[in-house]
């Protein structure tokens, strides 16, 4: 058994705001994307360290492409933190780490 998922409010929110997007053109597409975004944390679960450190971000913060979004997460102890899910377009500051 892996490590454990938690999912800050912004990341949840941004779960959310993703699916709506996606949606307004097919919600069987928002459904698949979040689908694929939730096999990438449960990969994540048993291979914390898969993603790409991001000190220029945040200390400790990583991440992992998933489709053209982009997981954004740190590690603690059997933990692994979902900060932010964003768009692999999107220009990403140190501060969408907050």
């Amino acid at each position: 058994m892996g490590n454990d998922i938690v999912r800050t409010p912004r990341a949840r929110l941004d779960l959310i705001e993703i699916w709506r997007f996606v949606a307004d053109d097919s919600p069987a597409a928002a459904d698949r994307l979040l689908d694929r975004i939730e096999k990438a944390l449960a990969m994540l679960r048993d291979n914390p360290r898969a993603g790409r450190t991001r000190p220029e971000l945040a200390p400790g913060v990583r991440s992992l492409p998933v489709g053209n979004y982009v997981l954004f997460y740190r590690l603690a102890e059997d933990v692994i933190e979902l900060v932010r899910v964003r768009s692999g377009y999107m220009d990403i500051r140190s501060d969408d780490m907050d």
